[in-house]
């Protein structure tokens, strides 16, 4: 460790032409007085991702039950076929069985289980059942947490996603699409998901000391890097940093530097770059994988700077049609996941949960390969996956596939496969996530009943 008696200080900032790059937390910013608890003394992030349409598998219904859920309960159980992709990651990865989302069923709403499953999953509240702009729903738990955790960070929180989210109109049987927002910062105020992968990078690097578009402009038509304009203040700052602080930066650089590169490449590859409205441009991937990627890291870049500690992530719009043409799939998701047992469609949505669980798989191991003080940002996290859905085919809101990944500093260990009486609340686990992450006084969420045991 690089131990000063004047560290650096915790923000600084690498700046040039309106451009400024936040800097992970480095061995030269920890106090010589916070050496010897510097590791205890790290961040928990906390994470939410959600995958659309439930998982084929989860349900005693299903027509192939054991796609999901593991066959044996405890620890070293058997990765089941649809999350082999998490195997790499078994010391970090609990899965949760039995727990329900009982605010998603219909309680005499009717019709509208997308919308529900999406409205429900973080917020635990039944929404209001409205096409208008009377919606109502509560707080989400993305948005409990970013409010105490964002006390320390400049951005309370990051929410990122793949599909648009309207706050108008009606998308799904008679409810408003504001509810296909699973973040939401009052009962009132969706938080729509940013899909544009240039707009996210604006948000975290681009907007500096300048918001000048005139200088965002120039910025970007001179085909730079924003890292090749704060290139003297980086030079002035690996002065002062030592072998390990050095190779720490180096790799963020880089890290970012390919960000900045896969967006520029597909801006190009669609034509559509507007340098006078920057903030909105249109071009994203087509390829499902490559998006996916980018926009995660985005967001592991996001908790490597502590530019946020809370960040949400949807993998796809529930109720959305869309196709996946790299898995050979013209169908729309949603189409198929009413399947009816049919053979073909079953296994093509078997296809597409595994895609889902192989991007978080990613998320996993680019957690896992970025150095956090003694350990890893998977060391010091915790991240939920899910859905408020299990069965789409039933529209069932209980048995729903859940995975919590991450150690929270040490606090919470994995390789277990933890089985609860059927319906417990999800919101129980939501519970344990704001304990570990030291978010306080919040002593029920949802139709919560406790925290769950053993976590």
């Amino acid at each position: 460790m690089n131990i000063t008696h004047k560290p650096l200080p915790r923000r600084t900032l690498l700046r040039g032409l309106g451009a400024a790059v936040a800097l992970p937390l480095l061995d030269s910013m920890v106090p010589l007085s916070a050496v010897v608890r510097a590791a205890s003394a790290r961040p928990v992030r906390l994470g939410y991702v959600y995958t659309p349409n439930g998982i084929i598998g989860c349900s005693e219904m299903s027509p192939r039950q054991f796609l999901w859920t593991p066959r044996t309960a405890g620890a070293n159980f058997e990765f089941s076929p649809t999350m082999k992709a998490l195997e790499p990651y078994r010391e970090h990865v609990n899965v949760l069985s039995g727990l329900a989302q009982g605010q998603g069923w219909a309680l005499g709403d009717g019709g509208g289980d997308h919308a529900r499953a999406t409205a429900t999953f973080l917020t635990g509240v039944h929404p209001y059942k409205t096409g208008g702009a009377d919606f109502k729903l509560g707080i989400s738990a993305d948005q409990i947490a970013a409010k105490e955790l964002g006390k320390f960070t400049p951005l309370s929180s990051l929410e990122l996603g793949l599909e648009s989210q309207p706050v108008a109109g009606t998308c799904d049987s008679g409810y408003t699409c504001a509810y296909m927002s699973m973040s939401w910062r009052s009962e009132t105020q969706p938080v729509p998901a940013e899909i544009n992968p240039r707009a996210a990078f604006e948000r975290l690097f681009g907007d500096g000391d300048s918001t000048d578009p005139a200088a965002r402009k120039a910025r970007l038509a001179s085909d730079k890097s924003v890292l090749d304009y704060v290139m003297s203040s980086l030079s002035r700052l690996e002065g002062r940093l030592g072998t390990n602080d050095k190779r720490k930066l180096d790799e963020y650089l880089d890290s970012v530097r390919d960000i900045e590169r896969r967006i520029q490449r597909t801006e190009a590859q669609a034509g559509s770059v507007e340098l006078p409205i920057l903030d909105k441009p249109t071009a994203v991937p087509h390829d499902y994988s490559e998006y996916s990627k980018l926009m995660i890291d985005l967001m592991i870049v996001a908790w490597q700077t502590d530019m946020t500690r809370v960040a949400s992530f949807m993998l796809g719009r529930d109720g959305s049609n869309r196709p996946y043409p790299e898995l050979g799939i013209a169908d729309g998701h949603h189409s198929i996941s009413h399947h009816q047992r049919d053979p073909e469609k079953v296994d093509k949505l078997i296809k597409i949960d595994e895609l889902h669980v192989a991007m978080f798989a990613y998320m996993l191991e680019r957690l896992k390969n970025t150095q956090d003080g003694d350990g890893s940002l998977l060391d010091h996290s915790l991240v939920l996956f899910g859905s408020s859905l299990s069965e789409s085919n039933l529209h069932t809101h209980d048995d729903l596939p859940i995975v919590l990944a991450g150690n929270a500093g040490g606090r919470v260990k994995g390789n277990r496969h933890l089985v609860y009486p059927k319906d417990t609340p999800l919101n129980n686990l939501l519970l344990n996530m704001f304990d570990q992450a030291a978010v306080p006084d919040v002593t029920g969420f949802g139709d919560s009943t406790g925290r769950l045991t053993g976590i």
